[in-house]
């Protein structure tokens, strides 16, 4: 990877000197994870699916002129929420609108994964450069425990069966992505008793696919597995050595709100 490049998720290298904005225009979301509970607004959590508010594309771009403004060393903006991106017809709203005004902005987009492959044109046309894509699973045994249900094509599936959908649209969709030029990254929740002795069959099958990163967060305990203490820092240690062997680790997450704006540190 450019060592010049100016994604400060993508490059460590570059969190003291450019900053990313996340933009909540995508509310719908059309999973279920077991341990997602989003809410609308709570100042006092800083964790992925919270924001202040959901914003319309047109509220947005003015939002993003204004932050813009304020610290002009932001050189990406992301949609990352609060649902999913993909399954919202807003998100490529406001991605065209911030290739229109903004041209030189990086663009970034973070997704389950269920609708990328059947979206990833339009992802290309309207500039997006960078992919998070969120696996937690690529054996369906062990995804029918994570997810409760997955809406697609108009019907909702469950159980294995909807593992099993999920994990074949997000490695068909990441192909798809990586053929067509984008650099991805894989977010993976480490669930203790569920998928922390599978995070290495995740880093293997994904690097076969040409993903460039891995970020292995561990699990915040709400919904349904607000009983399960998340993974402790040597865990967590030993599950990231054991996968930088095989792919590089992302070291530096802050695990960000759908709103996040500024530098990560």
């Amino acid at each position: 990877m450019n060592r010049d490049f100016g994604h400060p998720c993508f490059n460590p290298g570059t969190v003291k000197t450019h900053g990313r904005v996340h933009l909540p225009v995508a509310p719908r979301c059309n999973i279920k994870c077991k341990y997602c509970d989003r809410k609308t607004h709570c100042a006092n959590e800083n964790r992925p699916g919270l924001a202040a508010k959901v914003m319309s594309p047109d509220e947005a771009l003015a939002y993003l002129s204004d932050v813009l403004k304020r610290e002009p060393r932001i050189s990406v903006t992301g949609i990352a929420g609060p649902g999913d991106p993909l399954y919202n017809y807003e998100t490529f709203e406001m991605l065209r609108l911030i290739k229109k005004e903004f041209p030189d902005m990086i663009l970034c987009l973070s997704t389950n994964g269920l609708l990328l492959y059947d979206t990833i044109y339009n992802l290309v046309d309207c500039g997006v450069s960078t992919l998070t894509v969120t696996i937690n699973a690529v054996d369906p045994y062990i995804g029918e425990k994570i997810y409760e249900y997955v809406a697609y094509e108009g019907k909702t599936y469950r159980g294995y069966q909807a593992a099993q959908l999920l994990i074949e649209k997000q490695l068909e969709g990441i192909k798809a992505a990586v053929d067509n030029g984008l650099l991805v990254k894989i977010n993976t929740v480490a669930i203790p008793g569920v998928n922390t002795d599978h995070v290495h069959d995740i880093a293997k099958t994904v690097k076969k696919l040409g993903v460039v990163l891995m970020n292995i967060m561990p699990l915040i305990p709400q919904g349904d597995f607000s009983n399960i203490l998340p993974p402790d820092c040597q865990q967590l240690d030993k599950m990231r050595k054991e996968s930088s062997s095989i792919i590089q680790q992302m070291y530096h997450c802050r695990q960000c709100r759908a709103d996040a704006s500024g530098l990560l540190e």
